[in-house]
């Protein structure tokens, strides 16, 4: 593909109105209640341990949660949501990842997706009016962008779109779906390569009454266990022309509106979550120091200099990481306009979390020790859980692809040459 200017091609993908994608267009005022009881929270974590340990899917954590409307948090209030922004949205994720993650990580993927069509309609832009009317009449959005062989996923795809009469059909398999056995609304993508001069990145949506698609039960894996990301294979399956959300031009070229508040929601949302997650470990390490002994102090493990510089160093990372979120997800919220900077502050704070976060868990067993590592503690489930987020688009590689290409002024397409 030709290579663009660094800033050009987002610039004019999002609008080039010297506003942000997502800047807030509405006179609606949104209200803060949250509807997470410590009652419920303190449910939450109780089975968090049973899901892992069963490998299954958190249903009764997902029913409860789809009664208190957590699920309709982006939806205006117009729609009969909650009306909250980004930043509203992820303090909530944060507090439900302190007593269960994996919960979390899962309706990320729904919440992101009715958050990208919020932010778009606030803005005047209601071609994804239909998401919301549909969340507000309970259908539930999963995300299907994970490939195996597709190191830039939203961008690129090893899946096929082929324009037929009145939609697209896809053909490819689907990798951490989350949500899986309970989603009716499957976002994904595929490369519509009918011109290879021109190829082009679908993104649609596919009903869970559609024919064409396979569900394997492919997901007993390390950590976030509950989630049930399982696979996805898609053989043919149409998807009618009102499913379908962009056809954009792949690679950075494709960044518009709508792939940008993606990265926001999705990113910032995964953050959230490995930083509520290191918070409770944090809290858990700081339990353990206070109630061990030893046979060389007169008092607990709290006063040892090295556990207390460890403790230190978990507060201190946590003490950057928090902010760091705070301040991106405002500033996307209140429409600050960064313009092609904006991918860079995404993945920035996304990167910083997870790896502060991989730091902070890490540390904690430090103090924990041996007792850490048994299944009735529970932190050892922490420990794989926070594992993962480093892992988790966008990943290291990608992410330091893109900053440093934002940050030298190289297109995002722009391709290495060696010899």
């Amino acid at each position: 593909m030709e290579p663009v200017t660094k800033a050009t091609a987002i610039e004019e993908n999002v609008g080039g109105n010297g506003r942000s994608p997502h800047a807030n267009n509405s006179t609606e005022s949104a209200p803060v209640k949250s509807v997470l009881t410590e009652e419920m929270l303190t449910r939450f974590a109780a089975r968090a341990a049973n899901y892992d340990r069963e490998n299954r899917f958190f249903e009764e954590d997902f029913e409860e949660l789809r009664a208190a409307k957590y699920l309709l948090m982006p939806v205006p209030v117009k729609f009969g949501g909650a009306g909250m922004s980004l930043a509203e949205v992820l303090r909530e994720q944060r507090r439900l990842a302190y007593y269960a993650p994996a919960t979390a990580l899962a309706l990320n993927m729904h919440l992101y997706w009715v958050g990208v069509a919020a932010d778009l309609w606030r803005r005047g832009d209601s071609s994804l009016e239909w998401i919301l009317k549909d969340a507000a009449a309970g259908e539930v959005f999963a995300a299907g962008h994970a490939e195996s062989g597709n190191d830039v996923p939203l961008l690129l795809s090893t899946s096929k779109a082929e324009r037929v009469e009145g939609g697209y059909r896809f053909t490819g398999r689907k990798m951490f779906g989350s949500l899986t056995p309970v989603w009716t609304r499957f976002g994904l993508h595929g490369m519509d390569m009918s011109d290879p001069t021109a190829p082009k990145v679908v993104h649609a949506f596919l009903p869970r009454d559609s024919s064409g698609y396979t569900v394997k039960q492919t997901w007993d894996v390390l950590g976030m266990r509950a989630t049930r990301s399982d696979d996805t294979v898609l053989e043919n399956a149409f998807i009618p022309d009102r499913y379908v959300a962009r056809v954009l031009a792949p690679g950075g070229a494709g960044v518009d509106a709508f792939i940008l508040s993606v990265f926001a929601w999705g990113l910032l949302g995964f953050a959230n979550v490995y930083y509520g997650l290191a918070r409770r470990a944090l809290d858990h390490a700081i339990t353990a120091a206070k109630s061990k002994g030893s046979m060389a102090l007169t008092r607990s493990m709290a006063y040892h200099p090295e556990v207390q510089h460890t403790i230190a160093d978990m507060v201190i990372e946590l003490e950057a990481i928090g902010p760091h979120l705070d301040t991106v997800a405002r500033e996307w919220s209140q429409g600050v306009d960064y313009g092609a900077q904006w991918p860079l502050k995404i993945m920035s704070a996304k990167y910083h979390a997870v790896e502060g976060s991989w730091r902070v868990v890490d540390l904690g067993l430090e103090v924990c020790g041996g007792a850490g590592i048994f299944r009735s503690v529970g932190y050892e489930r922490l420990i794989r859980d926070a594992r993962l987020g480093r892992i988790h688009p966008a990943n290291s590689f990608l992410t330091h692809e893109v900053v440093a290409k934002t940050a030298l002024g190289i297109s995002l397409d722009e391709q290495p040459r060696w010899g």
